[in-house]
């Protein structure tokens, strides 16, 4: 199931809200180290898509062609429109 940005940041943001927010003692994992480090790669690669969103997005603004876009990340041209546009 696609999600928006916006869905995955507030996932994102939930996720470590309820991590930061819970009792050890009422959960299975007694060590939540694991599970912090999930939520934070998470939040990282949700930012991280944010961001690239708005450089391919600034970078058509700025002219750049989607085949000039697809060769930089190394995917075609059709999976660049279909992600970025």
């Amino acid at each position: 199931m696609a999600r928006t940005m916006i869905d995955k940041r507030n996932a994102a943001e939930q996720i470590a809200d309820r991590l930061a927010s819970r009792n050890p003692d009422d959960t299975q994992w007694q060590d939540g180290a694991p599970l912090h480090r999930v939520a934070e790669i998470f939040q990282r690669s949700v930012n991280d898509e944010i961001e690239l969103s708005e450089a391919v997005a600034a970078a058509r603004e700025q002219g750049c062609s989607w085949s000039a876009i697809a060769a930089v990340l190394g995917v075609s041209k059709q999976t660049a429109q279909q992600r970025y546009s």
